[in-house]
């Protein structure tokens, strides 16, 4: 009898570690036959040489050339399909074309101050509220979407209207609240374009409406994927990653005594940090390939484990060590060659900024739970923490 197909999402666990029949099939090989969380095969890709090299691979596509039929992740629309088969490579390159000036070096560097400043006014917050206090909703949430606001020149007055919007778009286990959400977002956006092309201001929804060429939908679709990439992931990496740093009081030490380790710490909790349940990065194949050993046709669902990929023991010895002074660079975190994620810059910031005013100003952090029972959000895409009690 053949063994029992895994079926996803993945049970948790601690919000430590990878969940643990991620960590077994990661062990028994680099490539799986899986059930999706709609009950659609897939090949779940476990090996970060793997995963890597499938990241920049022309074979694999966001895009089906029969959405009806694709074997899906989820329920939302975040599940691959979104785009237009027979041009995604070209239009994949015009957008990144149009979009990678706003999030270069140059800006980034002209960004830094603001983030400081908006770090340091919530620690001040935190401050005048006093231990004991949650740090999730004191700082990890609040702070990307801060930062994502100023960036794309949306009002933070409506902070609240498109949070509730995403958390909607991003929900699992309820089909219609993911489409309304989505719907309404795009409909934010367009709302947003409008607004701008009245009143410009210094900031990339502006600047977008002000390029020749680029019709609103467009623009209000790309404002709306870069204002729910630009705020949940970064809000999951800042809660982990300090969930980590407390939950091993060597290496928090560390950094406070020793803050030219920030950046190092930085990439090891990009690496270490544990996102979502569902598998990875879903892709589609393009064309029969064989990844590894196991014959994968055109059309079928692949899905790039990265977390199971940082996990990898090859790249990356002992690799359930959570060591700030670790070689991380190589994780595929924000993904690896022509799909690197634009907004990785962004998030290394807010990551560097948090962590050089946390352990300045609060070096007595530590932890006011256990960190095994802290609870984290299955109902949403990206995962992460749904709190992170602390005193000092």
């Amino acid at each position: 009898m053949s063994p029992a197909v895994t079926r996803l999402p993945f049970a948790q666990g601690s919000p430590l570690r990878i969940a643990p029949r991620l960590r077994e099939l990661r062990a028994e090989g680099t490539v799986h036959a899986v059930r999706t969380a709609t009950g659609d095969p897939a090949w779940l890709v476990t090996g970060h040489a793997q995963v890597r090299g499938l990241l920049d691979d022309d074979r694999l596509g966001r895009t089906h050339p029969n959405p009806r039929t694709a074997a899906r992740t989820d329920e939302t629309l975040f599940n691959g399909l979104l785009g237009n088969h027979a041009t995604e490579a070209a239009d994949h390159a015009r957008i990144r074309t149009l979009l990678q000036p706003h999030f270069s070096p140059r800006n980034m560097r002209a960004l830094r101050p603001r983030v400081e400043s908006l770090t340091a006014r919530l620690l001040d917050d935190l401050t005048a509220l006093g231990p004991p206090a949650d740090l999730h909703t004191a700082l990890a949430e609040p702070l990307p979407i801060l930062v994502v606001c100023e960036l794309l020149g949306v009002p933070y007055a409506d902070r609240a209207r498109f949070r509730t919007l995403t958390a909607d778009a991003a929900a699992l286990g309820d089909p219609d609240r993911a489409q309304r959400g989505m719907l309404e977002l795009f409909a934010y956006g367009r709302e947003l374009v409008a607004r701008k092309r009245l009143e410009p201001g210094d900031d990339v929804l502006s600047r977008l409406a002000a390029t020749e060429g680029v019709p609103d939908d467009e623009i209000a679709g790309l404002s709306m994927a870069l204002l729910f990439a630009g705020h949940e992931t970064t809000v999951v990496h800042l809660g982990l990653g300090v969930l980590l740093l407390l939950a091993h009081p060597e290496q928090w030490r560390a950094l406070v005594t020793g803050p030219e380790l920030i950046p190092g710490a930085v990439e090891e909790i990009l690496r270490a940090s544990t996102t979502g349940t569902g598998g990875g990065i879903p892709r589609y194949a393009r064309e029969d390939l064989d990844i590894d050993g196991t014959a994968v046709r055109a059309g079928d669902l692949v899905l790039l484990g990265n977390s199971a990929a940082n996990h990898d023991p090859d790249a990356f010895p002992d690799p359930d060590l959570f060591d700030i002074t670790r070689r991380a660079g190589a994780h595929v975190t924000f993904g690896h060659g022509a799909r690197y994620c634009l907004g990785a810059p962004l998030a290394r910031l807010e990551l560097h900024t948090v962590l050089t005013q946390l352990t300045s100003r609060f070096p007595e952090l530590r932890l006011d739970a256990d960190p095994d029972t802290l609870t984290t959000r299955q109902d949403t895409l990206t995962g992460g923490l749904a709190e992170l009690p602390v005193r000092w």
